[in-house]
């Protein structure tokens, strides 16, 4: 999506979740199933919001390195919009035997150059799988917010400001909503014949008969595990399996119970932006968190979990600039650390205690 990093928009959809209402359905998705079926972690393939963390191949392939083999994944969800950006990435993927979950993110744009841009992606997943890659297609993510005329509002912003303070009309939401998500999917199928899903906001209200798996993008918060259980099982109702398309927190204490909101301790109207007061990184926390609810789905048996994010190139870790330690307020696994520049040799981040926390786990599963 265009003029917003995808960590400040999870926020933006945890406060339009509230707006919709699941509706009700079939039990038996897990099929007596334990474990899960997939594990790996979120990859975007945005251009940056500076020339310095702008897309690369070279930088691309160093990390799907790292994601395949040291953090033990065997799955990626390659996220983003630009199709040849997609492509490349998912094409990398592949080759390194890697499970590709390839999602398009085109947003504010017209609903025909959205569609179009799912097309185009689709067909790229199409040919990956005919030449024997292990591939799904997930038509989009959190339609709600991201495609114009479902919500009033000219952008994300907009459309947000407008769900809290609930100028628009339910009834019509759903309804645009449904029909939006119904052209997605055809598109969807007349693409790509392997298996479809669509990425939703927790609470958006889907039609899940048109999918072959249910994805959501989970970032629930409980104090006890049955709680989890209770909350995901809703997902569990409808005859599929569940895949969890993204699951994280920031890196500081108290992230876990801010959820998709973690990215607002940051004050965007200071220049340069600046770390908001009282808040004190914990990369323990967020490492927490991502293992026990991690632990949660394998004890459903769900299909599958991505884990938010990969790197965020645009928050860079200062450690010894607290207040402008953007990685913080960042979900990703790595920290991007400044003075290592995404277009310099080597890494240009280093793994944070969640990244090794989750490999631990994935390892043991192997892949």
């Amino acid at each position: 999506m265009r003029g917003i990093s995808r960590a400040r928009f999870l926020g933006m959809a945890a406060a339009g979740a509230a707006a919709a209402v699941l509706p009700a359905g079939r039990a038996g998705a897990t099929d007596g199933r334990r474990g899960l079926t997939y594990r790996g972690a979120v990859y975007e393939v945005a251009d940056g919001e500076t020339p310095g963390t702008g897309w690369s191949a070279r930088r691309m392939r160093g990390d799907l390195r790292a994601l395949a083999h040291d953090l033990h994944a065997d799955s990626v969800k390659v996220t983003g919009d630009g199709v040849e950006r997609l492509a490349a990435t998912a094409t990398e993927a592949a080759e390194r035997g890697l499970r590709v979950w390839l999602e398009p993110t085109l947003g504010d744009v017209p609903e025909r150059d959205i569609l179009d841009h799912l097309a185009e992606t689709g067909r790229c997943a199409e040919r990956l799988r005919r030449q024997g890659a292990g591939v799904h297609l997930s038509v989009g993510c959190e339609f709600v917010l991201y495609v114009p005329g479902i919500v009033p509002g000219a952008n994300v912003q907009e459309r947000v400001e407008n769900l809290l303070a609930g100028t628009f009309d339910p009834v019509r939401m759903a309804r645009r909503l449904h029909r939006f998500t119904a052209r997605a999917a055809g598109v969807g199928r007349s693409v790509f014949r392997g298996r479809l899903t669509y990425a939703a906001a927790q609470d958006e209200d889907v039609d899940w008969g048109l999918f072959d798996l249910v994805g959501v993008d989970y970032y629930g918060f409980f104090r006890h595990r049955d709680a989890y259980v209770r909350d995901l099982a809703r997902y569990t109702r409808f005859g599929k399996r569940v895949a969890v398309m993204e699951f994280g927190c920031c890196t500081f204490e108290g992230a876990p119970e801010r959820g998709g909101m973690g990215w607002d301790v940051v004050d965007h109207g200071k220049e340069p932006p600046e770390i908001k007061e009282g808040i004190v990184r914990s990369e323990r926390a967020q490492a927490a968190y991502l293992t026990d609810v991690l632990s949660v789905f394998e004890s459903m048996g769900l299909y599958a979990a991505m884990a938010y994010t990969f790197v965020t190139p645009d928050a860079p870790h200062r450690p010894r600039d607290p207040r402008h330690d953007l990685d913080t307020a960042s979900y990703s696994l790595v920290k991007a650390v400044e003075d290592r520049r995404p277009e310099a040799p080597g890494r240009y981040w280093e793994p944070k205690e969640s990244f090794r926390a989750l490999a631990r786990q994935y390892a043991r599963h192997g892949r």
